[in-house]
């Protein structure tokens, strides 16, 4: 092993910590949102005997694994979610290094990521999306102007409105197709990718929402009048686009000779 190849294996475990940190504490906000609790202040106990939770159970995965899904104090199950969330936190923040490496890229796109994944988990619990985490991405939008120069303002310009337009009419038009939140979202993020980009996201969201939609229903889980979280497909489609997109369209043009 090269001491390059050493030094990325550190760089990745460093970033897949970090991400899994931050999911951490975003899966606590999201849970205490949904329930109408201050997610800022108070520490965390378990919902069930209400125990303070002590550090060294806080700590991602690994507390969750030693603990083997379980309270310390009462010994009630711990959901599953807790694991989750903080393993693509952590697969969510390795990407962005693997894919941009030691470049202006990797801090914007993880930025981004954590952010939208922010957007995802609350969605979930709540059906609603934070006018702030929107604001907080309009920064990022705003910086990946001169980290990403091969998107054109153009590009940025017609992104505004690729996807935001259609689902704000939509919107209007169809109760319940599409929340404000959504058509915002996806307005800040048509400016951070260029329209092409945009596209790509948005066809992944649809695809993605259509397809757990199916899986529902096939399951006899749906409910009359029930709606589904469009936010952590949004999620998706635009983290997609951010790291892969050119290359996915490439490889689609390629297919018919385009």
């Amino acid at each position: 092993m090269t001491e390059l190849q050493f030094l990325n294996i550190i760089i990745s475990v460093f970033f897949a910590v970090l991400g899994a940190s931050f999911a951490s504490f975003l899966n606590v906000a999201a849970l205490r949102r949904a329930g109408g609790l201050n997610f800022v202040s108070g520490r965390s106990s378990c919902p069930f005997c209400k125990h303070t939770i002590k550090w060294f159970d806080l700590i991602p995965v690994i507390s969750w694994l030693l603990l083997r899904g379980r309270c310390r104090e009462c010994k009630t199950k711990i959901s599953p979610r807790y694991l989750l969330v903080e393993l693509v936190g952590a697969a969510i923040a390795m990407l962005c290094f693997i894919r941009f490496w030691l470049t202006w890229m990797t801090p914007l796109s993880l930025a981004v990521a954590i952010l939208l994944y922010a957007v995802a988990l609350i969605d979930l619990g709540t059906q609603e999306i934070p006018n702030g985490l929107v604001l907080a991405l309009i920064p990022f939008a705003i910086a990946s102007v001169w980290a990403m120069p091969e998107v054109s303002l153009l590009s940025r310009g017609i992104g505004l409105l690729t996807a935001s337009l259609p689902m704000f009419i939509l919107a209007l038009l169809i109760e319940g197709a599409f929340g404000f939140g959504d058509v915002k979202l996806m307005a800040v993020c048509g400016v951070l990718l260029g329209w092409q980009n945009t596209v790509l996201a948005f066809f992944i969201a649809v695809v993605t929402a259509g397809c757990y939609s199916l899986v529902i229903i096939l399951r006899g889980a749906a409910k009359k009048g029930a709606k589904i979280a469009f936010g952590p497909h949004l999620f998706l489609g635009v983290y997609v686009a951010l790291l892969c997109g050119s290359e996915l369209i490439s490889w689609y043009l390629k297919l018919f000779g385009l």
